[in-house]
């Protein structure tokens, strides 16, 4: 049972996890929507919720925490100076999920998620 479990595993180690979701983030910072599994997406939501959360004071320390987590300077500028800005009256809810379709091959469910 995972009652009160914080997160999904999506079956890879805790390494493999952490860079999953960098790259996911990377994307959808570069895209501004992408096409994943639903799992990766609903995972996706926390954590860059929480990096433009991290962003939106703008300054030099969260260029650095951003830094930190992505390793990729065009995108953590483009967090800190465009995307962060955009959401500076919002309290949450940066993101969108819409369920899209199932995967043919294994019928996984599929789902955009995008900027709101």
């Amino acid at each position: 049972m995972r009652h009160k479990h914080g997160y999904r595993k999506l079956n890879r180690t805790s390494s493999h996890r952490a860079a999953l979701l960098k790259n996911l983030s990377i994307a959808l910072t570069t895209e501004g929507r992408i096409e994943t599994t639903l799992p990766k997406a609903k995972e996706l939501r926390s954590y860059f919720e929480k990096l433009i959360t991290k962003a939106s004071s703008g300054d030099l320390n969260s260029h650095r925490a951003i830094f930190a987590l992505l390793q990729h300077k065009e995108c953590t500028n483009r967090l800190v100076t465009e995307i962060a800005p955009k959401y500076a009256d919002r309290n949450g809810g940066y993101t969108r999920i819409i369920k899209t379709r199932l995967r043919k091959g294994d019928a996984a469910p599929m789902a955009i998620i995008e900027l709101v």
